[in-house]
């Protein structure tokens, strides 16, 4: 035994050693590609991190803590009502608006308080593919026609894998059942519509923070007059927050108070010191975050309270570090394609757009597996393929790519992975090819 870890030491060393020795240092391509996985890496932390990964932990911690097993049980448990469990999953996207990366948490939590493996999966496939905001796009950038595609697809995909996955494994999904049918009904510690305020307060935050900007044409429309006050609108969740924080986690109003004073006080410190106006907000949300974390973690009054911070920050410890490893890979192999920037990884995006011409099998195929891997933030897949199909691009890879691309990615698999194991990661990624294929030729042949 000890003699093997020496051999895997030394294995390691060797492999390390001649990737160094043999870096093509000078080479144009190994070059570019390695500028593009620091662009990336450091896009994803200035836009992604911050103000979507961070208040999504403290989602996932609500659902962790505050609802109760039994309530995830009646909703998605294996035992629960079919027809609601995918009809909630599957529509779920519409309401949180978030990426491949930022579900991670909020699947990873219900999962692990004994959702169904079926309506678990449909609701992390929903969870990034059906976003109000990214079919609103999709529908006036690339189309009706794409946008209904799209949303078809994607309500359709979820409850189909999810099914699908069900009944793969039902056999553990029927020890599942009869292991939950004897869970005693553990009555809430408060009503469910306190947790719920709660929790849509935070989903809020999350999505008006995050709120897209629009076309540079577009200013006239509902959507850039919200992206005009978007500041204002989640600061008024905020307040709704704090008003939780008092009345329903029964947290001393005086700290909530100091915290949210340290938060206006931050806001006006960023508008005076910070030119930038992208990092301007990263502040107050850090100085939020920060002062949430203190007022609840020092909090006695109740247990839970301390243990919903610590719960987020248990997601970050295991969620985080994945991520930045998909993301350097997915850069240094993919490239990095976001807002007008777009530098080629090692695979040429040349190759990727001669790959995705016409409606053949292989095409769709190869965009469905392009757009697995890729990492999309929230609508940045849909100005992505409208360069794609500008660049020829079919209609069917572009729906197969727009199928496949949002709800997976690199970063996304390797967390899966540790969620739900190996086998049946492997299975998921391979039925959202499948059936992302599949659309993409009916669609290009319509």
């Amino acid at each position: 035994m000890e003699s093997r870890k020496e051999l895997k030491t030394l294995l390691w060393i060797v492999v390390v050693f001649a990737a160094i020795f043999f870096m093509p240092v000078g080479n144009d391509t190994f070059m570019t590609a390695i500028y593009a996985t620091f662009d990336l890496s450091k896009w994803y932390a200035q836009e992604h991190v911050i103000l979507c990964l961070l208040p999504a932990f403290f989602i996932a911690g609500v659902i962790s803590i505050f609802v109760s097993q039994g309530a995830v049980l009646k909703y998605f448990g294996a035992n629960a009502k079919k027809w609601l469990a995918y009809s909630v999953a599957s529509v779920s996207g519409a309401i949180l608006a978030v990426c491949s990366c930022t579900i991670l948490p909020l699947f990873s939590s219900i999962y692990k308080r004994g959702a169904g493996l079926g309506p678990a999966v449909a609701f992390l496939y929903s969870g990034p593919a059906i976003s109000i905001l990214s079919i609103i796009l999709t529908a006036r950038i690339l189309g009706a026609e794409m946008g209904i595609a799209r949303t078809i697809g994607a309500v359709s995909f979820s409850i189909i894998i999810g099914l699908a996955m069900s009944f793969i494994y039902r056999k553990e999904e029927r020890a599942k059942r009869e292991e939950q049918m004897n869970f005693p009904d553990i009555p809430e510690k408060r009503p469910m519509s306190q947790t719920s305020f709660h929790f849509f307060t935070l989903v809020a935050i999350l999505v008006f923070a995050n709120w897209g900007r629009p076309a540079a044409d577009d200013t006239t429309s509902a959507w850039f007059y919200i992206f005009s006050y978007k500041w204002n609108i989640t600061g008024a969740f905020a307040l709704m927050l704090c008003y939780s924080l008092v009345k329903i986690l029964k947290i001393k109003w005086q700290w909530v108070l100091a915290a949210a004073a340290a938060t206006v006080v931050s806001v006006f410190t960023a508008n005076e010191f910070i030119e930038n106006p992208v990092f301007r907000p990263l502040v107050p949300m850090v100085v939020g975050i920060i002062s949430l974390s203190v007022i609840t973690l020092f909090d006695r009054n109740d247990d839970d309270n301390r243990e919903w911070t610590l719960s987020a920050w248990g997601f970050a410890k295991q969620i985080i570090p994945l991520l930045a490893i998909g993301v350097v890979t997915a850069g240094f192999l993919l490239g990095s394609t976001h807002d007008s920037t777009s530098i080629p990884g090692v695979i040429p995006n040349s190759w990727i757009e001669w790959a995705v011409g016409g409606n053949s099998l292989l095409s769709n195929l190869f965009a469905s597996v392009v757009g697995a891997f890729m990492y999309f933030a929230t609508l940045t897949e849909v100005p992505i393929i409208q360069g794609l199909l500008a660049s020829g691009m079919g209609k069917g890879p572009a729906l197969a790519l727009l199928l496949a691309g949002p709800s997976l990615s690199l970063p996304n698999m390797l967390v899966i992975r540790q969620v739900m194991g190996t086998k049946k990661t492997v299975v998921f990624v391979l039925l959202v090819m499948l059936m992302a294929t599949i659309s993409g030729m009916i669609y290009g042949a319509l």
